[in-house]
């Protein structure tokens, strides 16, 4: 409740700066011209997110019958979570990279895939697999995508009354100049503003979907050594050229791929791992959460990062 009333605050802080930045253009025409033009491309974004984020990183659709028994594995825990939490049964895929990571994506639960790559099964055991997914099916359940398409709509319209300023200069109500002041605050301080508010929520989203997922899996546990896990190796040097080359899809991971990420501070998309796993493991100590983890799937042995064989 907590993360999703800082998320609605985050939300209505935006939306008053496109307001703002909106009246110092000049009134509400050249303010609704830019959020139809943001809103009409955040749209498509939204529609076909899935098939282009898939498509980016080469991503391969496995099912319950391929031939390598550790798919198998993720393909039918993938399954279990989601029934487990009365969720359509999303799409399941593979993606070839050593780099240990997962995502999620799709407009709603019912149009959802989950991906996670070779690195990641390979490394991890099955009950630290099973918390990753459940983390990435969290996202699904809460609709985050959706969240985030408003978010990037709104930063997407401040960006482009940006431009508006400064092709043909600020004006108040009355026509007026807004002079360099206004200028410069609708040219720079905005847009950046806008785009602190979005991780901001994106980190929000991600404090969430660990604490839904470690109930769904009911394991915070494993959660939280999967984190320390991917996050060691990522900071070990071992980049992702994917995500190198896209680097407005790293909040889409469940740690960000980039080189030189790993503090929680303002130009963040996701909280530092630290944060996150003290919070799954004081999670771990209630009750409730200790029963559901005597119940979870018995751990398989640790796996090394490395090739698939």
């Amino acid at each position: 409740m907590k993360n999703h009333l800082r998320t609605f605050t985050l939300l209505a802080a935006m939306t008053a700066l496109f307001l703002g930045v909106g009246y110092l253009i000049g009134g509400a025409t050249g303010m609704l011209i830019a959020f139809v033009l943001a809103a009409g491309m955040n749209m498509f974004s939204y529609w076909n997110a899935d098939k282009i984020v898939l498509s980016m990183y080469r991503a391969t659709e496995v099912d319950a019958s391929h031939p390598e028994p550790l798919v198998r594995t993720y393909v039918n825990d993938v399954l279990e979570l989601a029934a487990r939490a009365n969720m359509p049964a999303p799409k399941v895929y593979v993606i070839d990279q050593d780099q240990p990571n997962a995502f999620a994506t799709g407009r709603d639960p019912a149009h959802a895939a989950v991906a996670a790559t070779r690195g990641l099964l390979g490394m991890l055991d099955r009950r630290e697999i099973r918390g990753v997914m459940a983390h990435e099916l969290a996202h699904v359940k809460h609709r985050d995508t959706l969240t985030m398409t408003i978010t990037a709509t709104i930063a997407g319209a401040i960006g482009m009354l940006a431009n508006f300023a400064f092709l043909f200069g600020g004006r108040d109500e009355e026509g007026r100049p807004t002079g360099i002041l206004g200028m410069l605050v609708m040219m720079i301080v905005a847009p950046m503003a806008a785009a602190l508010v979005q991780m901001a929520i994106s980190r929000g989203r991600e404090y969430e979907a660990d604490r839904e997922g470690a109930e769904m899996a009911g394991d915070p546990q494993a959660l939280a050594s999967a984190l320390q896990k991917i996050d060691a190796y990522a900071r070990g040097g071992y980049f992702n050229a994917d995500a190198e080359r896209n680097p407005a899809t790293a909040h889409m991971f469940i740690i960000n791929p980039l080189a030189g990420s790993g503090t929680d501070n303002l130009f963040s998309t996701h909280p530092a791992t630290e944060n996150r796993v003290r919070a799954l493991l004081k999670m771990g100590e209630r009750p409730a959460v200790s029963r559901a983890r005597r119940s979870a799937v018995p751990l398989t042995g640790s796996r090394r990062p490395g090739p698939w064989s």
